[in-house]
């Protein structure tokens, strides 16, 4: 029996990407007659038409679209083969995309980078920073290999492993009540307007769990996009707001005009933890990744 090689299910993935056989041909660095014979011999070892060829470009058929599913699953089954193949001989080399949430990329990477650098100097790591469906997603897809992201999040088909907790502290403007207050309580921001990230980030919803905030005592109007964004609007008075300690201690409010306070039973918001796909080849370099930032977690409690 005659096969479609690794290579022709390449072009006609790009194809179905691309739309355009020019297009498709430069993403494949090839000439776009070779990309367009290898569709051809493709389609006369299936014995059907996949793709509709147009004057302004190329459209797949209904039969097109089941070969690329089929063929995106083969090719991400090849490239789980080469990297089960290095991770058996010597693990975090080459390459290996790590995702992260923005709420902890910016405060929790650079250690950990430089502890990898150190530790796995042939590693290349690629840093893709979004939010937490998105990473799962890419995880999923197979375009991220593991992903940081704040626990608990249940996802079908995604593995986790906790690396540490990030407890919340209160933040708000140094006149405020609650700034000076003897006791602070999460109960206490009830009824006060609390700030917080916009709609998709997963501090939002960990944040209104941890006080049982309602959306009438959210600040439900404005959303923050980052947290330094959410410091700033905190500094100019239009509410007050959580803050991962994590954030707190690299520095995320340096230059502000802001009070942070501690919760008299501190408050664990959030768990961090490590997620890879099920099954994925890569799980124990997600695992020793893991355990790299379980330490650099370590080291920034005992500094």
């Amino acid at each position: 029996m005659h096969l479609p090689t690794l290579r022709q299910l390449q072009f006609l993935c790009a194809l179905a990407d691309e739309k355009s056989f020019s297009r498709a041909a430069e993403v494949c660095n090839v000439t776009q007659p070779t990309l367009s014979s290898a569709i051809k011999e493709v389609e006369a070892i299936l014995g059907v038409q996949l793709v509709e060829r147009e004057a302004r470009g190329a459209s797949l058929t209904r039969a097109g679209e089941a070969a690329v599913e089929r063929a995106r699953a083969i090719l991400s089954s090849a490239a789980d083969l080469v990297a089960a193949a290095h991770q058996a001989g010597t693990p975090l080399t080459g390459h290996f995309h790590l995702g992260a949430i923005p709420t902890l990329a910016p405060y929790l990477l650079p250690r950990t980078l430089s502890a990898l650098r150190a530790g796995h100097p042939e590693l290349k790591l690629y840093l893709r920073e979004d939010q937490t469906d998105r990473l799962i997603e890419g995880l999923r897809n197979r375009t991220l290999d593991a992903a940081l992201i704040a626990l608990p999040w249940e996802a079908s088909g995604i593995e986790t492993e906790i690396l540490g907790d990030d407890e919340f502290l209160f933040i708000g403007p140094k006149d405020h009540e609650l700034s000076k207050a003897k006791t602070l309580q999460p109960d206490d921001l009830n009824g006060e307007e609390v700030l917080l990230l916009e709609d998709g980030h997963c501090l939002r919803e960990h944040a209104v769990s941890v006080c049982s905030l309602t959306a009438n005592g959210t600040g439900s109007d404005v959303g923050a996009t980052s947290l330094a964004t959410l410091v700033q609007m905190v500094a100019g008075g239009l509410g007050v707001s959580l803050l991962p300690r994590i954030a707190a201690e690299a520095g995320v409010t340096a230059g502000t005009d802001v009070a942070i306070r501690q919760f008299n039973t501190p408050v664990i918001g959030r768990q961090i933890g490590i997620a890879w796909r099920a099954g994925s080849p890569r799980e124990d370099e997600a695992r020793l990744i893991g355990q790299c930032v379980r330490k650099t977690l370590s080291d920034r409690v005992s500094a």
